[in-house]
């Protein structure tokens, strides 16, 4: 009432309303005044108070944004910072002698209708804060997006992009890079869609992956002695006897239902009309695997060609022969 009465020709007070310059703000009492007073302190108070505790966080914990006590004790901060504004903001606006029940409730029923996607966007932050669906550094698939996940917010997930190799990439979009390297483009995502679309993690169980190199071979060449090349070439840079790649196997099969899975590298035959394709699986840390493949390539390839083993290419076929009727047959007869 002071400070009201303090400036009578710019603001004014007429049977309870509030006046400005003459004018009478409906639906705007002293009460409601200064609650609103109060309202902007304390968002601001509580704003001072969010970034203070975010720049001890950093000079404490360091740069790192990746590291992942950084990243829970931000998620710490912004979740206290949002329980004090509304209990706050619920403890300056509702009085005893205020009967809320109705407008409560209307309110939430057109904050549950208006804002569903919002809302399901939050709840799933909390399903995802238990950790069981994937963390700050997780390399994921989520909502069509390949990449490592560098943030976690309220309602979307901040993911660094990867490439996809060319058989991925040609069914859902193109994409420049060829492999499980970065883009450079940043893409959000609504957390919501951990309900609706399946989430790949790569990493949060068996940070490995098993993958293949196909390699066609004539059915003229020595493919004993091809299947050789690639087999050692894989047991000389893929994850060969790794006692924590093991390890990781033996917790993954006593949380889940997997058959037995071959950590070793293996060579498969499958024959074709034009050639045998054999295909070398092996096991690959989940990053680095464009490495991984390209060492293994690069060995593949001068065995080869010290072995004098040709590759097979359907531009290289041989005609070996045509049916005389065919030969004879001329157009129009």
């Amino acid at each position: 009432m002071s400070l009201l009465a303090a400036v009578p020709d710019v603001v004014g007070v007429e049977s309870g309303a509030v006046q400005v310059l003459g004018v009478t703000l409906v639906g705007v009492s002293v009460t409601t005044a200064v609650k609103l007073l109060f309202t902007g302190l304390l968002v601001a108070l509580v704003m001072v108070l969010r970034a203070g505790a975010l720049a001890v966080l950093r000079a404490v914990l360091g740069g790192a944004v990746a590291d992942p006590r950084r990243f829970w004790a931000r998620q710490a901060v912004q979740v206290v910072t949002a329980v004090v504004l509304v209990l706050g903001l619920v403890s300056i606006w509702v009085t005893p002698e205020t009967d809320v029940s109705v407008g409560v409730g209307l309110l939430t029923a057109g904050l549950a209708f208006a804002l569903q996607q919002v809302v399901l966007s939050l709840a799933a932050y909390f399903v995802i804060l238990r950790g069981d669906t994937f963390n700050v550094g997780d390399r994921i698939e989520l909502g069509g997006v390949r990449g490592d996940v560098v943030r976690l917010g309220f309602l979307r997930t901040t993911i660094m992009e990867m490439g996809r190799p060319p058989a991925v990439a040609g069914s859902d979009g193109a994409s420049w890079v060829h492999a499980r390297q970065y883009t450079g483009r940043i893409v959000t995502v609504s957390n919501g869609t951990i309900f609706t679309e399946p989430v790949a993690n790569y990493t949060r169980d068996f940070p490995y992956l098993w993958e293949e190199i196909a390699l066609p071979i004539p059915y003229t060449e020595d493919r004993v002695r091809a299947e050789e090349i690639l087999l050692t070439a894989a047991c000389d840079h893929a994850v060969v006897g790794d006692p924590e790649a093991e390890q990781a196997l033996a917790v993954m099969r006593s949380r889940y239902a997997m058959s037995d899975a071959s950590l070793d590298p293996a060579v498969f035959w499958r024959l074709t009309e034009q050639w045998v394709e054999l295909s070398v699986r092996f096991l690959a840390p989940h990053r680095g695997v464009r490495a991984v493949k390209d060492a293994i390539a690069r060995q593949v390839l001068t065995g080869l060609d010290e072995a004098g083993i040709q590759v097979a290419t359907p531009t290289a076929l041989d005609v070996v022969g045509m049916p005389r009727e065919r030969q004879e047959r001329r157009p129009g007869g």
